[in-house]
């Protein structure tokens, strides 16, 4: 190649003729984000207090139960389609086997109907993990050694999935690491719909 084509380091060929103008941009961008492609991540809260501010997190607060419907509320009108609700408890409420995870009347179900009688049309994703629940702060029920007991948490993550969907979740999401948890949470939804089917 003559010396005098070649223009400058790796790499040979720039397309910068794509990115020079602002219509050209718009050609050639694969995607336009909207308010379509948004799940609002939120943290609730069981307190009484409207919003507690997240001090690690500037900007972000703890919703209580009221504020996340209003917030549901608020996502329609943006047209954000979706919130992702991720639990904060009571200290109190914690113990070793985070049965909190699976109380019908606890904090999570409770935020899923408020949001769902304020906002049909908003879809709720749930976090399934048991962290938020247990003292010790594990995503699973440990035994005398603290070792994980991957099958016996996988059955309570499955209860604590069934709790929120007859609480009205739209999508159960299981962000903990046991083994099989996602085949076992599925086939007990598959069985409870076809009870109800």
């Amino acid at each position: 190649m003559p010396k005098s084509l070649i223009t400058g380091a790796y790499p040979s060929t720039r397309m910068r003729r794509l990115r020079q103008h602002d219509w050209a941009r718009r050609l050639v961008r694969e995607t336009k984000p909207s308010p379509d492609d948004l799940v609002w991540g939120m943290i609730v809260h069981d307190g009484k207090e409207a919003r507690v501010p997240v001090k690690s997190m500037p900007g972000v607060d703890r919703l209580n139960i009221d504020e996340a419907a209003k917030a549901a509320i608020r996502a329609r009108e943006l047209g954000i389609p979706a919130i992702a609700i991720f639990p904060h408890i009571n200290a109190a409420k914690k113990n070793e086997g985070g049965e909190e995870a699976v109380n019908p009347e606890g904090l999570v179900p409770s935020v899923i109907q408020a949001m769902k009688a304020a906002a049909p049309e908003v879809g709720i994703a749930c976090d399934v993990a048991l962290d938020p629940f247990t003292s010790h702060g594990h995503d699973g029920l440990l035994n005398d050694e603290g070792y994980v007991l991957n099958d016996e948490t996988v059955a309570v993550l499955t209860e604590q999935a069934l709790i929120q969907a007859r609480a009205g979740a739209d999508i159960v999401a299981p962000s903990d690491m046991m083994d099989g948890r996602i085949g076992a949470i599925r086939e007990l939804l598959d069985i409870r719909a076809s009870r109800t089917s």
